[in-house]
């Protein structure tokens, strides 16, 4: 998120600007942190799922048309690169334990298959943004192509897991060339992204009260900041 604002400051607007409009509820931000986590084995699905997923849509972007975003997406994948590794490690320990520990990682993996699959966004003909973003060259690739390639990932790894992917007509359609999957629920993608998922309103007010309960912090901050420089001020003058 740091990396993102600070390659969104390049554009003129400012640090307080985004945060004000995320603890208004007003801001875009990823769908995926509106679900709930109620098991462990959720930390190891959304590591290999979610973290997977940001990975294959991040990737290309490294190489998009503005720098600062490019830059940002470099650091951005080494750390979801860990994160996908301890996910999968999670769950891979998980099915190795009891009936109660795989049922929880299948469990688990039931919840945020679907959720991870919409975190690409929606399908091309009926994506707003993308003919624009991909004109720009900030993306590289189409939200149906990353999705069949993140699938086509997912399906070994599964296998090396031992979980089921929750999609019984998931299979390779050798005539088309892609991955036949059962149809996406757009309609709860829109509800998300539209304030009403299961913990938009939760996770929009936790910002606000860590905003308020940090406010003595930047305040402080700030005190120190303008004595540091009415320090430095004589000695400018000096030189």
């Amino acid at each position: 998120g740091l990396y993102l604002y600070s390659a969104a400051q390049t554009l003129g607007i400012t640090r307080d600007e985004m945060t004000a409009q995320l603890i208004a509820g007003t801001a875009k931000y990823s769908s995926i942190f509106n679900y709930p986590t109620p098991t462990w084995a959720d930390m190891g699905a959304i590591g290999w799922l979610v973290d997977g997923a940001a990975i294959c849509n991040q990737v290309p972007l490294c190489r998009a048309s503005y720098g600062p975003y490019a830059r940002a997406m470099v650091r951005i994948c080494k750390e979801e690169s860990f994160h996908q590794r301890q996910g999968f490690e999670i769950l891979l320990t998980l099915m190795q334990g009891t009936p109660a520990q795989r049922a929880m990682a299948q469990g688990a993996v039931d919840r945020w298959y679907w959720p991870s699959l919409m975190m690409f966004g929606p399908p091309d003909d009926a994506s707003p943004n993308s003919a624009q973003s991909m004109a720009w060259k900030i993306k590289r690739f189409s939200n149906d192509e990353l999705r069949q390639r993140f699938i086509g990932m997912l399906v070994p790894q599964a296998e090396a897991l031992g979980v089921t992917l929750p999609d019984p007509e998931l299979r390779w359609d050798a005539a088309a060339g892609r991955w036949h999957t059962s149809a996406i629920d757009w309609d709860e993608f829109r509800e998300v992204l539209a304030g009403r998922g299961p913990l938009n309103a939760a996770r929009v007010q936790h910002r606000r009260d860590a905003h308020d309960d940090g406010a003595w912090v930047r305040e402080a901050a700030a005190v120190y900041a303008r004595k540091k420089a009415t320090a430095a001020a004589p000695e400018s003058e000096a030189a």
